[in-house]
């Protein structure tokens, strides 16, 4: 566990700090690629990565999280600050401290994917398009539309 201090704010990777409660209430009403995903599948996915809370005080004010090996490879996602700490650089200096991290700073390739803040990531951190995009593959399990995964997860009744 690694704290780094800013003014009054705090960053931490102690998931015991973490409100999942509110990371699931911003992700599922706030951030477009993750609407509607339910509590459990929030829970797993901070369990099973590398996170990143920003606090003010004990305040849960900005959230990112790190799917990684530790070495190769780690997929940045889940990057949010609250609309009411926005524009003071904590988005900035999240993202610094992630990539700079004792723990990942050595890792090879580091992944994202965002509809609107290719500028922001390009300009602070140095990320780029993919260098050879047609290499890249992705499967979308064809037996689990979203609704299907998200009435799996959640064991909703089916219609």
């Amino acid at each position: 566990m690694v704290e780094y201090i800013k003014d009054k704010y705090v960053i931490s990777t102690d998931k015991s700090k973490l409100d999942v409660e509110a990371i699931h209430a911003f992700l599922t009403t706030q951030a477009y690629w993750a609407l509607h995903r339910p509590l459990e599948m929030v829970q797993k996915a901070i369990e099973n990565s590398y996170c990143f809370g920003v606090f003010d005080q004990k305040k849960l004010v900005g959230f990112a999280r790190l799917v990684t090996d530790y070495s190769t490879f780690a997929w940045l996602c889940d990057v949010f600050i609250i609309p009411e700490y926005r524009g003071q650089g904590l988005s900035k200096w999240l993202i610094e401290c992630v990539i700079n991290d004792a723990e990942v700073k050595k890792v090879k390739r580091f992944h994202l994917a965002t509809r609107d803040a290719n500028e922001f990531y390009r300009k602070y951190v140095g990320y780029e398009l993919l260098r050879n995009p047609e290499r890249w593959m992705e499967r979308i399990n064809p037996d689990l539309s979203e609704l299907e995964y998200l009435k799996k997860l959640t064991n909703l009744p089916g219609k």
